[in-house]
């Protein structure tokens, strides 16, 4: 029961699955929040199988009620959040001229009014534990990528607000970093290679060629690096974004 507590929010599949996991075999209890609370529970399960503490949340993070709803429930049941993963995200992609007023306002609701109110609502819980861990999951389109006007401003807005939590939070024991990954083999690049019609086993193989490394990336790269991250002895490593891209570029 002494464990600490992590929230991690898009936790139902893919990167946010995986940091889960990866959380809770480093031996910490997990919150799992995602839009779609029953789709987390196969990774509750697993961890719970292994001998771990995790309960599934439902919440939509770009809504204020429902993420204070979904930390208080988060506190209750495993105790209080010293650390979080801002991972939930969408894409709406689209060349400028085809992207929509609707387009531009959810990416920017779920990734960066999600990821603000996640951390106002857990900092608190920081704050009085003396130590604190926030890691948001950036992009390397953050650094621009065609047909993403949105998703590009969103993340290297995330960037800016990973550093300012680390100005405003170190104080307090509570460091803030960022992840960036490259391509990462997941259901979303797979919803990517079907929307343009590109098979993808196709689609990663052609993504593999322009990376150093040659391979795409795949989720447990990038929870590695949360686990580092979120670990107490990376308490002096704070503001700082970390991109996981399989060479020198995002």
């Amino acid at each position: 029961m002494n464990a600490r507590v992590a929230i991690v929010t898009g936790a139902a599949r893919g990167i946010g699955a995986a940091v889960a996991r990866r959380l809770a075999t480093d031996g910490l209890a997990v919150g799992l929040v995602d839009l779609d609370a029953a789709a987390c529970e196969p990774v509750v399960e697993d961890i719970r199988a292994a001998g771990g503490r995790a309960v599934a949340v439902s919440a939509d993070v770009a809504d204020e009620a429902a993420v204070e709803s979904a930390v208080a429930r988060v506190t209750d049941d495993l105790g209080p959040p010293t650390v979080l993963v801002n991972n939930a995200g969408i894409i709406r992609d689209h060349l400028l001229f085809r992207m929509s007023v609707a387009d531009w306002d959810s990416v920017m609701e779920v990734h960066l009014r999600g990821a603000f109110l996640m951390s106002r609502a857990v900092q608190s819980h920081m704050v009085a534990a003396s130590f604190g861990r926030i890691v948001n999951l950036s992009s390397g389109s953050a650094l621009g990528n065609r047909g993403q006007a949105n998703y590009s401003a969103a993340k290297a807005g995330l960037q800016g607000f990973t550093k300012t939590l680390a100005l405003e939070l170190g104080r307090f024991g509570v460091t803030a970093n960022a992840v960036a990954p490259g391509f990462i083999e997941t259901e979303m690049t797979a919803e990517t290679a079907e929307r343009v019609g590109v098979p993808f086993a196709e689609f990663t193989a052609r993504a593999a060629e322009e990376i150093p490394v040659g391979r795409v990336g795949h989720p447990g790269d990038i929870a590695h690096c949360v686990s580092f991250f979120v670990s107490p002895e990376a308490g002096f490593v704070s503001g700082q974004v970390l991109y996981v891209a399989g060479g020198p570029r995002g």
